[in-house]
């Protein structure tokens, strides 16, 4: 690669790093893994840097190969979460900021219960803004499997919080 094209993707890199983290980490739950996830995927688009043409097409490309790395990881027998009994204790705070932070960890919570290939389709339809032809196509797999696989994800995510939040029963 030369150092135009090396520039253009640390300015890609730049720009996009902290998005994809966050869309690891929303798709497994975990930081840790987030990282490695989202490296992971960056690592991949610079090994074709020089070989992709629609530069406007990267943000498609690292979704499905983050999406495919997630679903993948899941498989490892290594990496199944064990679930605790009893939570650590949490510190007094802001009322709202202690009712926000709950919100989201008992959304992540939930979806950590839901399987994996439907917890991505969760969160590219509903945190990412995708629309099912978009899922569909980082997936690699029909329309009517995203919509069947969202279904199935969100019935999952609700019997997995039961009444906690109770807006959710309104997702389509």
């Amino acid at each position: 690669m030369d150092q135009r094209e090396e520039q253009e993707f640390a300015e890609y890199f730049a720009a996009r790093r902290e998005a994809v983290r966050r869309m690891a980490y929303m798709m497994c739950g975990d930081w840790h893994r987030a990282d490695d996830l989202a490296q992971n995927a960056f690592i991949a688009v610079h090994r074709k840097w020089n070989k992709i043409r629609d530069k406007d097409a990267l943000d498609a490309y690292v979704r499905r190969t983050l999406t495919r790395a997630v679903i993948d990881e899941s498989r490892k027998p290594w990496r199944r979460e064990r679930t605790v009994e009893q939570l650590p204790e949490r510190p007094a705070g802001n009322p709202d900021v202690d009712d926000s932070v709950a919100t989201r960890r008992t959304l992540l919570a939930g979806l950590r219960m839901v399987p994996p290939k439907q917890r991505a389709v969760l969160v590219l339809r509903y945190l990412e803004g995708l629309d099912v032809a978009g899922v569909a196509e980082i997936m690699k797999c029909s329309e009517g499997n995203v919509k069947s696989q969202t279904a199935r994800g969100l019935e999952a995510l609700r019997t997995a919080l039961g009444d906690s939040l109770g807006d959710l029963w309104s997702m389509s």
